[in-house]
């Protein structure tokens, strides 16, 4: 790729919104004084619920509403309006519920209400408000109709997200890490990840989960020294080693994300064989080499003539996993380097899905067809396929003769 790593203006992240009350850097000191709360975020257009006026917005918290759980606890679906709050619109929302015997606890749910309270970003999801009553933490955010980028990409078994659209959101994504890098206090996301990528009903991707946020260092810094979590696959090896955290980590993770979409496959798969179940220690070796890209290209995706675009974005991928944390590019070069490649348009395309309606007594002739012709090619020179017959005579010698061509067809397109 000729295009060399340069600084750009913050214009780039676009439609960039801050608050207008600074937020605090030490996020820590609040983790016991939910009274606070009120004060830290003033300015802010956060609604404080209570507990009642959530379980009804979900329906009582009904398996219906149910969208999923993770490390923090189970997920709702709900729906606010004025009748609830005269201040707020008609809309759907998703109801995060801490569950007390989760892996995350009262200062991650702090840390996301305090980052999500007071930053504003196209592409970070909008926390809309909180509940903190007695034992009960949640967090309210506009509904993400089209879940994580983590199900779109490894459990829609239906379509696969074609070569654009995967790239869109990757833009997106960047976007949001280099607003979080830049802005007034920078923030160290902490926890990029597929499923931490959320899409809307128009696949426009916004980050989400801000428990492990951290307020970057500032003056002589260089890094915040903090213990080892996020997620394995994902995290810097740097992080890893020394439990030190900076904006630079955030962009190794990003270039895991964007490997998973190159090649449609998750960054740890234990199913895999041995040397692919790290996805960075199997595909880097590739990403520098275009002849051999499309060994690991998601084979979903069907090419055009030209594969300029995977290769320019494998060049990124391969910028951002650089092993020394100094030589990996800032978010707003990667978003720099990955967005004119939105217009490439002689890329790959999503593959075309159809049905068929087979009877069931053609479907088994078909399937023993399809362990034929795979048998056949795999092994080409058995004696089962020969042209020549062998015969066993009763001295126990064989004889050769030529098969019936005519009793045998050809089913495997040779």
């Amino acid at each position: 790729m000729s295009h060399s790593w340069k600084s750009y203006s913050l214009g780039c992240c676009g439609g960039v919104k801050r608050s207008e009350k600074k937020r605090r850097s030490a996020t820590n000191k609040l983790a016991a004084s939910p009274e606070d709360l009120p004060f830290t975020l003033a300015g802010s257009s956060l609604c404080a619920f209570t507990f009642a006026e959530l379980k009804a917005a979900t329906e009582n918290f009904s398996n219906r509403n149910f969208i999923g759980s993770g490390g923090f606890g189970p997920v709702y679906k709900g729906f606010v309006d004025g009748k609830l709050r005269p201040e707020l619109q008609e809309q759907e929302v998703a109801v995060k519920y801490l569950d007390k015997e989760g892996f995350q606890g009262h200062r991650e749910w702090l840390a996301e209400v305090i980052f999500l309270g007071q930053l504003r970003h196209p592409n970070l999801v909008k926390l809309i408000g909180y509940c903190c009553e007695k034992e009960h933490r949640m967090l309210v955010y506009e509904y993400m109709a089209r879940g994580s980028l983590e199900s779109q990409l490894f459990n829609n078994l239906l379509l696969s997200l074609p070569w654009l659209k995967r790239l869109k959101i990757a833009v997106e994504a960047a976007k949001g890490l280099a607003f979080l890098h830049e802005a007034e206090k920078p923030v160290i996301y902490g926890d990029f990840k597929a499923s931490n990528i959320l899409l809307d009903s128009d696949y426009v991707a916004k980050l989400s989960d801000f428990g492990l946020a951290k307020d970057a260092p500032q003056g002589d810094a260089t890094h915040i020294t903090t213990r080892v979590m996020g997620t394995h696959g994902y995290a810097a090896p740097e992080y890893i080693l020394t439990g030190h955290l900076t904006t630079r980590s955030d962009v190794y993770s990003f270039g895991v994300v964007l490997l998973e979409l190159l090649t449609g496959r998750r960054c740890v798969d234990r199913t895999r064989r041995v040397r692919e179940q790290n996805l960075v220690d199997w595909v880097k070796p590739y990403l520098k080499k275009p002849e051999k890209l499309n060994r690991v290209i998601d084979p979903n995706l069907e090419f055009h003539d030209s594969m300029e675009g995977p290769r320019r974005a494998a060049l990124v991928a391969y910028q951002c996993l650089r092993s020394n944390p100094k030589s990996r590019p800032h978010m707003r070069e990667v978003v720099q380097a990955l967005e004119p490649l939105l217009d490439i348009k002689d890329g790959p395309i999503g593959p075309f899905v159809f049905t068929i309606y087979v009877d069931d007594s053609i479907e088994d002739d078909v399937e023993k067809i399809d362990r034929h012709c795979r048998h056949k090619k795999r092994f080409p020179k058995s004696a089962i396929y020969a042209e020549i017959a062998l015969h066993r005579k009763k001295n126990g010698w064989y004889t050769k003769s030529l098969t019936d061509q005519q009793s045998s067809p050809n089913h495997c397109g040779e």
